[in-house]
This record gives C-alpha cells, sequence and structure tokens, in this order.
C-alpha cells in the first residue's frame, strides 16, 4: 500500500520482494500495525517524507532472506521492526548514547519503505527478537506504541499517580506497565468516549473521565499521547508541583499561551523524540515480565486506508494492525 503524494489515499501496488543489501534483511510482514504517526505522514503534518512511500513501522515477521555480513540472524527468526531504521554511530548525539537524536537518523515508514506490505527490508542492527507464544498482531503495537510509551513513562520517573491524555494504542499498554509497577492511572478521553473510559477501568486505571474534567487529585505526571496542544496547559494544572508533563507524539497542534503560575512550582514540560534500542529491548523484556497484553483490531492490508480512517475518526479502542495474508 504506497503513498504516492500527502492527503491522498495509499495505492495498491504491486512489486517484486526487494533484495537486501549488505547489512540488511528481507522480512515477510505477518502484521504490521497503524500508528499514529503514520496518519501524521499520511495527512502531510510531517514534512518531507520520501514518496512514493510504503508507510509502517510497527512491523511483525519472519526473516526471509539474509544480506552478506549478517552473522547475528538466521532465516525463518521472528522479529520486529520499529521506527529508528538506522542511526550513523558517529555524530555527538550518537556517541552520546542519544541515537534518537541522530542528525542522519533514518524512519521506517518515512523515510525508508515501512511494513504495509507483504515484505519489508530492515537494517539487521534495528531489528528485535520477538518472543514466540505472542499473536504477530499482538506483538505489533509494541515496536511503536509500546516503545515510545515506555520512554515517555521513563520521563515521568518515579511518579505514583499517572494521567494519560488519549487512551489509544500506548495507553492501554503503558496502562498495564504502570499497574505491574504499582502506580495509579488517571485515564482522560475525548469527550464523551465512554468506550475509551470503560476500558481504561478494565485495564485498572483509578480514574477515568473526558479530558475537559479536572483531575480528581493532583498528579505527580501527566504523558500527553493525543495530539492536542490545548491539553498542555491543562494537564499543567492538573499535575501538582514538582510534576512532569510529557508529550509523547511527533506531532502536536499549537499550545496556547498560559499563565506562568501553572508552571511554576518546578512543574516541567518536555518531550519524546523517536526511539533507541535500548529502549526496545528494555521495553520487551518488561513487557514480557509484566505479561501485557495488547488489544488489536485486525484489518487486510488491502483495507489500510479503512483502518487510518477509523484511526482518524477516533474509533477504535485499542490498537488497528494489517495482516498481509487476510
Amino acid at each position: 500500500m504506497v503513498l504516492e503524494s500527502p492527503r491522498s489515499a495509499l495505492v495498491a501496488t504491486m512489486r517484486d520482494p526487494p533484495r537486501p543489501q549488505p547489512g540488511e534483511v528481507l522480512v515477510e510482514v505477518h502484521a504490521c500495525g497503524v500508528c499514529r504517526t503514520d496518519l501524521h505522514v499520511v495527512d502531510g503534518e510531517l514534512p518531507h517524507p520520501r514518496l512514493p512511500l510504503v508507510p509502517g513501522h510497527e512491523i511483525v515477521g519472519d526473516i526471509a532472506a539474509l544480506g552478506a555480513d549478517v552473522h547475528d540472524l538466521r532465516v525463518g527468526e521472528r522479529v520486529g521492526i520499529a521506527w529508528l531504521a538506522s542511526a550513523c554511530g558517529r555524530c555527538r548525539y550518537c556517541m552520546r548514547g542519544q541515537e534518537n537524536l541522530c542528525e542522519y537518523a533514518a524512519f521506517t515508514g518515512y523515510t525508508v519503505d515501512g511494513g504495509y506490505a507483504q515484505y519489508a527490508l530492515a537494517d539487521a542492527r534495528f531489528c528485535f527478537r520477538l518472543p514466540s507464544g505472542h499473536a504477530a498482531s499482538e506483538l505489533a503495537p509494541w515496536l511503536c506504541a509500546g516503545l515510545i510509551g515506555y520512554r515517555a513513562l521513563r520521563m515521568a520517573a518515579d511518579a505514583k499517580r499517572v494521567g494519560i491524555y488519549g487512551f489509544g494504542a500506548a495507553a492501554h499498554m503503558i496502562a498495564q506497565v504502570c499497574r505491574y509497577e504499582q502506580r495509579e492511572v488517571f485515564a482522560f478521553t475525548r469527550p464523551g468516549d465512554r468506550a475509551a473510559q470503560a476500558f481504561a477501568r478494565e485495564l485498572g486505571a483509578a480514574w477515568a473521565g473526558d479530558s475537559d474534567e479536572a483531575a480528581p487529585c493532583p498528579l505527580d505526571a501527566a504523558i500527553i499521547f493525543a495530539p492536542v496542544g490545548a491539553l498542555v496547559p491543562k494537564a499543567l494544572r492538573d499535575v501538582d508541583r514538582g510534576g512532569t508533563v510529557v508529550c509523547a507524539g511527533i506531532h502536536m497542534s499549537d499550545i496556547p499561551s498560559f499563565p506562568y503560575d501553572i508552571l511554576w512550582g518546578e512543574r516541567r514540560v518536555c518531550s519524546v523524540a523517536n526511539l533507541t534500542r535500548a529502549d526496545g529491548l528494555e521495553f520487551i523484556a518488561l513487557a514480557q515480565r509484566a505479561g501485557i497484553r495488547s488489544s488489536v483490531v485486525p484489518f487486510a492490508l488491502s483495507a489500510a486506508n479503512e483502518a487510518l480512517q477509523a484511526l482518524r475518526d477516533g474509533m477504535l479502542v485499542g490498537a488497528a494492525v494489517l495482516d498481509p495474508s487476510r
């Protein structure tokens, strides 16, 4: 499924499977999650995608072929491919362990082709081994929703009362991590979304309500997954002194001005940018220990446009996942 120009529908296209170059693997895709970042790419909210483009960066599949110089992986092994497709390893950010900020990074489904396809290429060094015993569709959201959510939660440090704003794919996994780590979750959804609020309570949220409601008690941290800038001052009002507001999306509408007094008291606003391979290894291990389960809504690969529209309209409870075999 190919994006030929921003703000257009994806087009079903037949291509020969690509050949892996040195250092690459060819992966037969069994599932690819539909992420809000894909929506930002398709809707033209992220600049300069490589076009034509195959979107998708929550990829689960089996290795079908190895390029030269790949020695740590084998044909038939199950792997995951995430948003960070490669990093240079030499720039100032990579040298200090911040490959997520690499000046020359490539991104799956944005600057290189992704997983809305039957086959995908990947840099072998940036693939993650995935556990058996899970359906491919269940693992797919781990590769971005889980990883970005995990990085955002780590920025909240040891916060015990965590507000989650926007209860979609990332939130429903991080709510489970919070429960495992004995944190309290307060879920804020788009106004009137009773299904999402009920889902949050099922996953152990101490409270769930509309995003325009005040928090029922002062929060230690707030994680904003919804791409809505107006939620930043709202979250600042909800967090206690010393609290942190984490903006976890790659795109957000403009943040309106707000009075200094809701920032005062050593409150902090920060953002999450991309992910590192260390994030992936840590989250995959944690997800297995914590028994994280993904709630998924399956779509055929040919129905990728319908899946994106369902996400755009806020009609999903959990995560949409494309299945190339359907």
